[in-house]
């Protein structure tokens, strides 16, 4: 009866969970919504960067902020290719989360005046000694006014 009973239990428990990382953005109290819709040209605006490590190892994480356009997004294969203007760096255990407060400026991109604020989350590859796209991203559109 017993052995039948943890067989039935070592059959039924869960698998191992795929691996994975997370990036998610909040505005500036650090919850979900009411973010900025509608910014100055040149001006700063708080924002807040969630990062989440379930890869089943200790991490080295950074999130990397660029302003992009539409055509200029990232995929989940693919970084976008506009220029990097701040980055945060984070070691974080598995299963470890962590919310932290960024400041960043926005800008008008090549004369658009709707743009996204893109947050791109890297990981730290020890096995080639580089940095990789984990293919997590977040983004907020927001229009520009002068």
């Amino acid at each position: 009866m017993i052995a039948s009973t943890l067989g039935i239990a070592l059959t039924l428990r869960p698998g191992n969970p795929e691996p994975f990382t997370a990036i998610g953005l909040l505005n500036e109290d650090c919850k979900i919504g009411e973010y900025p819709k509608v910014v100055f040209n040149g001006s700063n605006i708080k924002l807040c960067v969630y990062v989440a490590n379930y890869l089943g190892y200790p991490a080295y994480f950074k999130v990397v902020y660029k302003l992009a356009v539409t055509e200029t997004l990232p995929s989940n294969t693919t970084y976008s290719p506009e220029q990097p203007l701040r980055e945060w760096r984070i070691i974080l255990g598995h299963s470890e989360e962590k919310t932290f407060p960024v400041n960043v400026s926005v800008y008008t991109l090549r004369g658009e005046m709707r743009i996204a604020l893109v947050f791109e989350l890297w990981v730290y590859d020890t096995s080639v000694n580089t940095w990789t796209y984990t293919g997590r991203w977040t983004h907020l559109y927001v229009n520009i006014t002068v």
